[in-house]
């Protein structure tokens, strides 16, 4: 089986890509009647998915994989507790799943890819979601020490109490691009001239 679109896309860093292209291959594989399981990236394929915040495909794709590949690779296994974290929304266990496992060289790129965008996302809730919080969970959401979180959230801006170990989450200021389109100028044009005459 050829890999290399699937190898040019980890090598390149375009992990978005990773799970489109691992299932059109395993589409095109099984519609030419070749048996693939046993040579099947199954653990790239899994963190593809995750990474693309695509969680029932991933769960789709487990359900579809042979009993031996599931209990017999421990990357899989590594992989899928990532995905169930993810599940049942646990987030600090995501970040154990992550650090769980010493992931071969072709996953280590999209783990840790994977590991800093999650954590930026799982910020961007708490800044969006919350006006105070605690040192704690912020540190569980970000999957960081209590003193680095609190390091880096004071980097962005928060506030820190020290007597209540509380943060005061500093909101980003809401930007939105008015946009002005021709016709909605044609409006404006023309009611200023009937104004004018």
């Amino acid at each position: 089986m050829d890999f290399s679109l699937l190898s040019e896309a980890l090598n390149s860093k375009s992990y978005e890509k990773v799970a489109d292209i691992c299932d059109e291959h395993m589409l095109q594989v099984a519609a030419e009647g070749v048996a693939f399981q046993d040579d099947w990236p199954y653990a790239i394929h899994l963190l593809g998915h995750i990474y693309a915040g695509d969680i029932n495909t991933m769960r789709f794709l487990w359900k579809s994989m042979p009993a031996t590949v599931k209990e017999g690779n421990p990357e899989v296994i590594a992989a899928w507790k990532i995905g169930q974290k993810l599940w049942v929304r646990d987030y600090g266990g995501v970040y154990e799943a992550i650090r769980g496992y010493d992931w071969s060289q072709e996953a280590q790129g999209l783990v840790a890819a994977f590991s800093d965008l999650y954590a930026k996302n799982m910020f961007q809730l708490l800044q969006s979601a919350y006006s105070t919080i605690s040192i704690q969970d912020t540190a569980l959401f970000l999957g960081m020490s209590e003193d680095d979180a609190t390091t880096f959230v004071q980097q962005q801006g928060w506030a820190v109490d020290p007597a209540s170990q509380m943060l005061t989450v500093k909101k980003q200021p809401i930007v939105t691009e008015q946009k002005l389109d021709a016709r909605k100028l044609q409006n404006l044009t023309e009611y200023v001239f009937h104004l004018e005459h």
